[in-house]
């Protein structure tokens, strides 16, 4: 009924968990295809113990968009869903509120709520909340979206494969696309995954420096300048300390509250004067990188998946 393509790059420590939580889905009927640009530790072994499909890319080949046409080309069936390596469903009926909204023939795309774990930064809590709200959108009205944890039809891939070019937001591209194509897109907030980030400050710069040069690609209006980086980095540390203090976790989060803002503006405005040519230079910044607590979310009436620890 439905083919999981998982993007993968020395993702051992965090896949089995996101297998795990497929395996346990209500949904049975799954082929998992693992998309993996080099890996050098257990993650192909990982997956290929969950019975997964390996489809193998070069490092110097791999883009976002090429692994994803990579992994639709070997998929058997017609809704496709994405998933990141470092992510795992909260519920077992993830996979079929993802789907759902695939029940009216105009929907193109479906994505699912996303949250952050505990080891998470304060600031990405916040971005969480703000870009994956508690209320699901049957037809929203922007190509917003994001592959970490969405689905497709391939019919209309088969129409549009995934530009390779871009250096991220390929994802948002597609979506423009189908939405001018007369389709629509859903966001299904009870299918919840929980989405591991632990970057350092050099990787969240580098993460919005590409996406705001492939940004610029895909709306070649876009801009943001150096008064845009000032405003948006002032107001956004100055709401994330607000939060943090009113829940009692200033103290332990102020720092990275000040980095992770700061370097997110950063990299986006650096990223808006940039081209988007992929360097072999770039490609190893890109893609081979070295190494708000808030009100609680509305429960749901279905039990959690248990993961061994």
């Amino acid at each position: 009924m439905v083919s999981i393509i998982i993007r993968a790059y020395n993702e051992e420590k965090h896949i089995g968990r996101l297998l795990e939580g497929i395996r346990q889905q209500t949904l049975k009927d799954v082929e998992v295809i693992l998309v993996d640009s080099g890996s050098t530790d257990g993650t192909v072994s990982v997956a290929e113990s969950f019975g997964a499909k390996v489809v193998r890319i070069r490092p110097d080949e791999f883009t976002f968009g090429r692994s994803l046409n990579y992994g639709i080309q070997a998929a058997t069936h017609e809704l496709i869903v994405f998933a990141s390596a470092h992510i795992y469903p909260v519920y077992p009926d993830w996979l079929e509120t993802l789907l759902r909204p695939f029940q009216d023939s105009q929907i193109a795309l479906t994505y699912g709520k996303q949250r952050g774990y505990e080891g998470s930064k304060y600031s990405e809590h916040q971005i969480f909340h703000q870009w994956y709200p508690d209320i699901s959108k049957p037809k929203q009205e922007t190509a917003f979206c994001n592959n970490a944890n969405a689905a497709i039809r391939k019919s209309l891939w088969e129409k549009n494969p995934y530009d390779e070019t871009l250096t991220g937001l390929e994802d948002l591209a597609w979506a423009k696309w189908a939405t001018q194509q007369g389709h629509a897109i859903a966001y299904a907030a009870e299918a919840e995954i929980i989405h591991i980030h632990n970057e350092t400050p050099h990787g969240v710069y580098n993460r919005y420096r590409r996406e705001a040069m492939a940004l610029r690609k895909i709306y070649p209006e876009a801009h943001f300048n150096f008064y845009d980086f000032l405003r948006l980095t002032a107001t956004n540390i100055f709401s994330d300390l607000w939060h943090a203090a009113r829940e009692g976790v200033l103290l332990k989060n102020a720092s990275s509250i000040f980095w992770f803002r700061f370097m997110q503006f950063h990299g986006t405005r650096i990223g808006h004067r940039e081209t988007s040519l992929v360097t072999p230079q770039l490609r190893e910044t890109f893609y081979y990188a070295r190494e708000r607590k808030r009100k609680e979310d509305e429960k749901r009436d279905v039990e959690p998946i248990k993961y061994n620890q």
